[in-house]
């Protein structure tokens, strides 16, 4: 494993498994093969109503939960609500999270805030962050917190490097943690000659190198899968290294071409939006 220190000195392991559209039956399989495949790193979200069935998959996995880096998300429904993290704490049946996030820039998001950086002033959280926040936004968040932001999840792939952004956030010592890390599954991605070239030069997929290649210009990922096999290999990242032409090539790659488009419309439809988080199994 590797790992990135973010700007609050915490160790964040820079692999890790997405739980985003999983059932908790899927979910609880998917976090109990990855544990046992050496991955520490967990993400799930109060929205992907799955948070009851990853802890319950930390528990049963005998992984020690000082060992485990378990991230989450508010969801903007839940931003002025005061005990929303302790209601989160209770479905992953932990003390402490590792690193919550802002799921959206929607509704009362500076009000959430708020509430993660008591819960972090509290010890209930390690390190605090924002998802699918842009430039403005994240400006925002830094002019009035008290604790900045250590990390950004969003959207980043060979074909959407946010190279500008990324500069801006490395500016900002926020480290981008990629959703989408491989563009959605895209089979045109997927079959780009030079991630074929090199993976056959590797003995690798073209999914494994562009995860490598993630890892080797600083952004976290977190790809989702159900499948054991794409589980065990998108964990199998740690045994070469890309040259400085490789991942000058790969960069060349860049279209700026994104699969997730938010608009002014759709946070508002999330702002409205709750969760069924009582319902989890």
């Amino acid at each position: 494993m590797e790992y990135v220190t973010l700007n609050n000195g915490i160790k964040m392991p820079m692999a890790g498994i997405g739980t985003f559209l999983l059932t908790p039956d899927e979910a609880e399989a998917s976090v109990l093969s990855a544990l046992a495949c050496g991955y520490r790193l967990i993400d799930t979200a109060n929205a992907y109503v799955n948070e009851k069935a990853v802890g319950r998959a930390m528990k049963k996995s005998g992984v020690s939960r000082e060992a485990i880096f378990l991230e989450t998300k508010l969801w903007p429904s839940f931003y002025e609500q005061s005990d929303a993290v302790e209601k989160t704490l209770e479905r992953l049946d932990t003390d402490y999270i590792d690193l919550l996030l802002i799921h959206q820039p929607a509704g009362n998001y500076i009000a959430g805030y708020r509430l993660m950086e008591k819960a972090y002033m509290e010890g209930k959280v390690r390190t605090i962050g924002l998802s699918n926040f842009n430039e403005a936004q994240i400006q925002e968040i830094l002019d009035v917190c008290v604790v900045k932001p250590a990390v950004l999840q969003t959207e980043v792939h060979p074909y959407s490097q946010e190279k500008s952004f990324k500069a801006f956030l490395d500016k900002a010592g926020i480290v981008i943690q990629a959703w989408y890390p491989l563009g959605h599954g895209d089979k045109t991605l997927m079959e780009e000659p030079l991630l074929a070239q090199l993976g056959k030069k590797y003995g690798k997929s073209s999914a494994q190198i562009i995860l490598r290649w993630h890892i080797q210009d600083g952004n976290i990922v977190i790809p989702g899968s159900k499948n054991p096999a794409h589980i065990k290999d998108n964990f199998d990242l740690f045994d070469f290294a890309l040259t400085e032409d490789e991942m000058s090539a790969i960069a060349e790659l860049d279209k700026k071409v994104r699969y997730y488009t938010s608009t002014p419309e759709l946070l508002k439809q999330y702002a409205a939006m709750t969760p069924p988080v009582d319902e989890q199994k």
